[in-house]
């Protein structure tokens, strides 16, 4: 069969106002929002409270999928080679996108493989030891990692996530003796820490406040820039004359060619949500703050972070052992 000039012009066309068509009709049916980790962590709260307002925002249901495993990748990767149609859109954080790639080979391009939607929020992380432990402060800490017989064990949501990054640098900074161990995920990782499994633990201030408060465990630094609203008291590893600071962030991600009407519309909902005054109640109680912004300020965080970890993982020769 021939096609004409004419005809496949017209044909290019058709397809194209079909595309448009399905495009402004979007979303028809429900989405899935995929989090890197297991359910109860501060990124599964996070993406449910934004599941919920943004599937009102969007008229259809906006499901919560927990794929953890591989610090991230395992959901980096699904999300990454899904029909790239705004349907299945990824939770990520600095991990998937910046610290993990920085540290070893991943299944994806964390810049080209996505079309970044927007940022959601930050939270500082901060430094908690078991209850039990006999140390209340940060020093104390060091000196008893070095002690005959001390052991100690650091939880991480799994090796190449800030909770691990923070751990190494702490430890490189200091010279404390403490051996990590991975999970996968924050929330399992603070279970074991609570219980005594492991005694020390680096989460993010979303994942570690509520148990700060309830005094499941005790608080002895932000490994941030600055001091926490939530524990005043708590002063910064920089304060004390320790120069880490590992801030985590977390933003939606869609499949890349993803079409740009679609992200803008995603990118508004989650924008919408992110000025509910409930959200960002739910968000900053627990220590997260909002952030939102266009996939463009978005894209440069990522290839910004993604650079700034490598360097880090170059100086420090961090890796996956």
């Amino acid at each position: 069969m021939k096609f004409t000039k004419t005809a496949s012009w017209t044909l290019i066309c058709a397809a194209g106002m079909v595309a448009n068509a399905a495009q402004a009709g979007f979303p028809d049916r429900p989405l899935t929002i995929v989090v890197p980790t297991a359910p109860g962590g501060g990124n599964d709260a996070m993406a449910r409270i934004l599941a919920k307002t943004m599937g009102t925002d969007l008229g259809q249901a906006v499901v919560v999928e927990n794929k953890p495993g591989a610090n991230g990748a395992i959901a980096s990767s699904y999300v990454a080679r899904a029909k790239p149609d705004g349907y299945t859109i990824l939770f990520g954080y600095i991990a998937t996108h910046a610290i993990n790639p920085a540290i070893r080979k991943v299944s994806y391009d964390p810049v080209g493989d996505f079309a970044p939607i927007g940022e959601v929020a930050t939270s500082p992380t901060l430094l908690v030891v078991n209850d039990t432990l006999p140390v209340k402060t940060v020093p104390e800490l060091i000196a008893y990692s070095k002690q005959a017989g001390a052991h100690l064990n650091y939880a991480s949501a799994g090796t190449g996530t800030a909770p691990h990054a923070a751990g190494e640098l702490f430890k490189l900074a200091t010279g404390a003796v403490m051996q990590d161990v991975p999970y996968k995920g924050s929330a399992p990782a603070m279970m074991d820490t609570i219980s005594g499994v492991t005694q020390v633990m680096f989460p993010s201030l979303f994942t570690g406040a509520p148990q700060i408060k309830s005094g499941r465990v005790r608080g002895l630094a932000v490994v941030g820039e600055k001091r926490s609203p939530l524990f005043s008291s708590l002063p910064t590893l920089k304060e004390l004359g320790v120069d880490v600071s590992v801030d985590e962030w977390y933003a939606l991600f869609a499949p890349a060619r993803t079409p740009p009407a679609v992200v803008a519309r995603l990118n508004k909902a989650l924008s919408d949500a992110l000025h509910d005054p409930e959200v960002a109640r739910k968000f900053s109680d627990q220590g997260a703050t909002v952030q939102g912004g266009t996939p463009q300020a978005l894209s440069h965080l990522v290839k910004t972070d993604l650079a700034k970890w490598k360097k880090v993982v170059a100086a420090t020769h961090m890796s996956v052992d």
